[in-house]
């Protein structure tokens, strides 16, 4: 059975040169490069922090800037966003990457740090307010308005309702190519993820991190079976939350067996999907791209997972294919097996650097499409930002 929304006018709220969907680490990222390179910029954000899985999903390892053999191959917000995250002296950078550059050091010790999750929180937004972003906290983003091929407002809703912003780019970085999938755009779902979750706990003397990840739904294996959660499905996200809290429970239970002062402290406060949908875009990077240059390079990541592979960031992968105002950052840029790569901390602050920086460009420039910009010139800011391309 369907029914019909009662259609009503909405009121436009203001006029952004650059809205940033969504307010984790790529989000972030888009948002502050936007801004530096002159753009006036909204950042949409449905929870009331920012930081997404790094902070609210206390996912707190800011995984490598390097290639595994020694080599830095993230740096710009990247590099900036990970001494921020370490601000209070959590976590530190190892010694052969601060002082004395030894290549054997630094093939044994990769460029990575842990974080306190809240501090970084505290400090992004900090930073956000800093250079002037204006944020829309607790508010959705709904859906799209479109002309000629291009987005000219988006819808949202808050407590005070629904309406609009007028708006000359968008940065979908919303980890489910929300946007993309709103505008009428290809995208790819997963339905591989699982039942998951980093919390923190009080044993009585000090606060200690425990993670768990199981391969299949415990919580209602009738409904998912062996398949994994999905967003698209109407309950997808609260079975997958339900599910990681029941096997946090049951963990914690086990612990207090052996230390009945056990409690805990921080738990995720939002779903721990890893990839949920993306952005099916004119180029999809894969896994057998390793060392591959494409023509429209902006920017180079490792592999967090082992040492050695190389992967360059084609612009490509990053804007729409229907709108030509739409561009994508994070994990749900387009991906195809090498998904799992570009989903890290340190990729979502480069791609996001990219695309909040190509969104401005766009505005700069008078153009109307993404895939027009000059690419060399584009490269050539990025450059100057610290972005490594090659």
């Amino acid at each position: 059975m369907k029914i019909k929304e009662k259609s009503t006018l909405i009121e436009v709220y203001k006029k952004y040169d650059v809205s940033v969907v969504g307010g984790g680490i790529a989000g972030i990222a888009a948002a502050i490069a936007a801004v530096r390179n002159g753009a006036r910029v909204c950042l949409i954000e449905k929870n009331c922090a920012c930081g997404g899985l790094a902070t609210l999903g206390n996912v707190n390892v800011y995984l490598p800037l390097c290639d595994g053999r020694g080599n830095q191959v993230i740096s710009g917000l990247a590099e900036e966003f990970m001494k921020l995250s370490i601000s209070d002296g959590y976590g530190r950078i190892p010694d052969c990457w601060l002082n004395d550059r030894d290549i054997e050091s630094r093939k044994k010790f990769r460029l990575k740090v842990e974080f306190n999750p809240w501090t970084f929180a505290l400090e992004l937004e900090k930073l956000l307010v800093k250079e002037g972003i204006e944020i829309l906290y607790d508010t959705r983003f709904c859906t799209t308005v479109k002309k000629h091929g291009a987005i000219t407002h988006l819808i949202l809703e808050n407590k005070s309702g629904r309406f609009a912003i007028q708006t000359e780019s968008i940065v979908d970085a919303s980890g489910d190519a929300d946007v993309c999938f709103a505008a009428g755009e290809d995208v790819v779902g997963s339905r591989k993820n699982v039942a998951c979750g980093w919390f923190f706990y009080f044993d009585g003397k000090q606060v200690k991190k425990r993670i768990f990840s199981h391969r299949y739904d415990p919580y209602n294996r009738k409904t998912y079976g062996n398949r994994g959660f999905s967003v698209d499905e109407k309950n997808g996200t609260t079975m997958q939350i339900l599910s990681s809290r029941k096997n946090i429970r049951q963990l914690i239970e086990k612990m207090k067996i052996e230390n009945p002062v056990l409690y805990p402290v921080s738990l995720p406060s939002i779903s721990t999907f890893r990839m949920t949908r993306r952005l099916k875009g004119q180029t999809e990077l894969k896994e057998t791209d390793e060392g591959k240059k494409f023509s429209d390079a902006v920017g180079m990541c490792g592999d967090w997972r082992k040492p050695g592979p190389i992967y360059y960031i084609p612009f490509s992968s990053l804007y729409a294919v229907k709108t030509t105002n739409l561009i994508t950052a994070g994990r749900c840029i387009s991906a195809k097996s090498a998904w799992d790569i570009v989903r890290a901390i340190p990729v979502c602050c480069l791609t996001g650097e990219i695309a909040g920086t190509a969104s401005a460009f766009l505005q700069k420039n008078k153009e109307k499409k993404f895939s027009s910009l000059n690419l060399k010139k584009l490269r050539q800011v990025l450059i100057n930002q610290g972005v490594i391309i090659d």
